[in-house]
């Protein structure tokens, strides 16, 4: 069976994920979607730390928790509708890739909520988090990269320069309309990076 990868760019709440197998050396797009990681997708709850800050410890840490757990079940149900989607068509997906940002270690919750920063931080971390913790459930390994570092390590191992990248990127992206934002397409790029070896020659 031929194999296939999924990218994300995640956001507070939700996600851009894009499926991608590779044929003849070139890359093509099997499915994508936006998923939500909350129920509720109010600031409340696309925000948990920020909503937590205002909360007594006990039921900061609370509520935390129940946000991590529906957005990992949340991250868990996108990514298996995909598998099966995709496993339809042929193909079998084994490996999950994940734009990082900083990909710093984040402190004890009591030193997140008492800087505003880390509180950002925080936010963006539970939900790339539970992404990860999805992909394990479904058995897929997984690759991460920083944002940062995207364009010229995929420029490196697919041999191209950063704006003809982009711009075979965007190309693959007409025949399914829009949204074919910047998220699909990072997303696409680290689905690309997180395939099997040769199928990046």
């Amino acid at each position: 069976m031929k194999q296939a990868a999924l990218g994300f760019r995640v956001h507070s709440g939700w996600a851009a994920l894009v499926a991608v197998a590779v044929e003849d050396g070139a890359p093509y797009v099997l499915a994508r979607a936006r998923p939500h990681l909350v129920k509720a997708f109010t600031y409340q709850f696309r925000q948990p730390y920020h909503t937590a800050a205002e909360l007594p410890r006990d039921k900061a840490s609370e509520f935390i928790s129940r946000v991590r757990k529906e957005s990992r079940d949340l991250a868990y149900r996108a990514i298996h509708e995909i598998q099966a989607d995709i496993q339809k068509q042929g193909f079998k997906l084994g490996q999950a890739a994940l734009l990082l940002a900083s990909g710093k270690q984040l402190p004890a919750l009591d030193k997140i909520l008492a800087s505003h920063a880390l509180i950002h931080t925080a936010d963006g971390e539970l939900f790339r988090e539970a992404v990860l913790h999805a992909s394990a459930r479904c058995r897929l390994a997984t690759i991460c990269v920083k944002e940062r570092e995207l364009l010229d390590q995929a420029a490196e191992t697919f041999r191209l320069r950063p704006d003809a990248l982009l711009r075979r990127v965007t190309e693959l992206g007409r025949p399914h309309g829009s949204p074919w934002s910047q998220d699909e397409k990072f997303a696409t790029i680290i689905a690309w990076l997180g395939l099997p070896s040769p199928s990046k020659r």
